[in-house]
């Protein structure tokens, strides 16, 4: 993400990077309101848009060989992690650990698995055994890049920081009015 969630990695409704002229041309051409085309890409874009009915990924593989909308949207997805990958890898020179985390990351083998085909070049190999059982290191034994799955509980640590932030931690119990 950067600025807002629109930026990056298509998501559920998020339209991931768009080129700043298209906020002007749908404007232009359908009068469509600012408002609109925002709500548009941050609510009705990234994989729902592009399947046109789903946004869950797991709902997606399911019927990505008879809907070709979802294999569009998957296909995609996987495109857009894996270029995002390579760009970093380049950013940094290169990479020690790869982590697959949150709902995606964590339970979806063959996701991970179309992610980091191709790869090689910068040192990401799976081992699809490992992969396929969701083990907290998939990558394979000579890989000179570690692949891993991280569990994570982004709800849980949204509600802790919130109550640091807001002083709500230690023994107090957190009421209705607090």
């Amino acid at each position: 993400m950067s600025f807002t969630p629109t930026a990056g990695v298509p998501m559920s409704a998020h339209s991931g990077d768009l080129d700043p002229g298209l906020f002007w041309y749908p404007g232009r051409t359908e009068g469509l309101p600012a408002k609109r085309f925002n709500e548009m890409v941050n609510f009705q874009s990234g994989l729902l848009g592009l399947s046109e009915t789903i946004s869950d990924m797991r709902d997606l593989l399911d019927r990505e060989t008879q809907y070709v909308r979802a294999a569009e949207a998957v296909a995609l997805f996987c495109y857009q992690v894996k270029k995002w990958i390579g760009a970093f890898a380049a950013a940094l020179g290169g990479l020690d650990t790869r982590v697959f985390a949150g709902g995606i990351g964590e339970n979806a083998p063959m996701v991970r698995a179309r992610i980091c085909d191709g790869l090689g070049f910068p040192g990401i190999e799976l081992d699809e055994q490992r992969n396929a059982a969701n083990d907290g290191v998939i990558s394979a034994a000579a890989s000179p890049v570690a692949v891993r799955v991280l569990r994570t509980d982004e709800e849980l640590m949204i509600a802790k920081t919130g109550c640091r932030v807001l002083g709500l931690g230690g023994k107090r119990e957190l009421n209705h009015e607090d």
